[in-house]
């Protein structure tokens, strides 16, 4: 069986799961007409949401112009549990040089940044659960919550690993449905962490299903904290399982522009990375993690 095929097979499967409604909907019938399986038309199109982001200016380094597509779909990232406030905010004057989409931060940093990032084109990335997803979904949804009150734009969830591997699919569904239904009352977006590297093919494959039926906006590789981080071929296989409904953010090891153009290539729409500047500007760099 092909990588098609078995994509074909368990998205099959999983819609066939009569143990698993999906959770906005009441007997059969959905309740907030917000949900991409129901309403696609009325649902924001990630892809064209991102391109409509895209600024005329752009910073330009020592080491030459940025490109400023890439730039754009760059989320500059220190998630470190040592992150000073000083690295926060050389993180944030590196973004409103470059264009990046977004500076992804711990939630601690969220009002920092938010005041730093005032009236720019960048936008403020938070992470939920991070790094395990094995918090309750009240938790989860209690942070979303406090996060964007503190100004953030964006949230990156983790979900919980160890029940989809159990096959709670239900759990793992609402768990997502959590932070996304949070989300969508303040109108931001939420992207999904299912850990790639911890994962089957298969698993992956129901991951990417789970978070679409819940009406997450993107699908995202890994928290960069586990074994293993965004590959050309996991980015693939998001693709073709969410198609273009949602979109795919790679993160994780991606250290270069070669790495990044790669990604994009394979089907990536978003760039987690912490070397962003080497990565927009063209340099090489021995750096990487977050």
């Amino acid at each position: 069986m092909n990588r098609q095929q078995l994509i074909s097979q368990i998205v099959e499967d999983v819609l066939k799961d009569k143990n698993l409604a999906h959770v906005c909907c009441k007997d059969g019938v959905c309740t907030d007409g917000l949900c991409v399986v129901h309403n696609k038309d009325g649902v924001k199109n990630i892809v064209t949401s991102g391109a409509s982001r895209v600024t005329a200016g752009v910073g330009v380094d020592a080491a030459g112009g940025v490109e400023p597509d890439l730039a754009r779909m760059i989320d500059h990232t220190l998630l470190k549990p040592e992150a000073t406030i000083e690295q926060i905010e050389k993180l944030t004057a590196e973004a409103k040089k470059f264009h990046f989409a977004s500076v992804c931060i711990n939630p601690s940093y969220v009002p920092l940044c938010a005041t730093l990032l005032k009236e720019t084109d960048v936008k403020v990335c938070t992470v939920i659960g991070f790094p395990l997803g094995a918090t309750s979904s009240e938790s989860k949804a209690f942070e979303t919550e406090r996060a964007i009150r503190d100004g953030a734009n964006e949230v990156d969830m983790v979900i919980n690993v160890g029940r989809l591997k159990s096959g709670d699919y239900e759990y793992v569904e609402s768990d997502i449905f959590a932070v996304v239904s949070t989300a969508r009352r303040y109108q931001v977006l939420t992207k999904v962490i299912i850990e790639t590297g911890l994962l089957t093919d298969e698993e992956k494959i129901k991951a990417c299903m789970l978070a679409k039926r819940a009406g997450a906006d993107f699908v995202k590789t890994s928290t960069g904290f586990s074994k293993g981080g965004a590959t050309a071929g996991d980015i693939a296989l998001m693709r073709l399982v969410v198609g273009n409904a949602m979109g795919v953010k790679a993160s994780g090891g991606v250290r270069s522009r070669e790495d990044a153009l790669k990604l994009v290539a394979s089907g990536a729409d978003r760039i987690g990375a912490s070397a962003s500047v080497a990565i927009a500007s063209g340099s090489s760099t021995a750096g990487g993690g977050y």
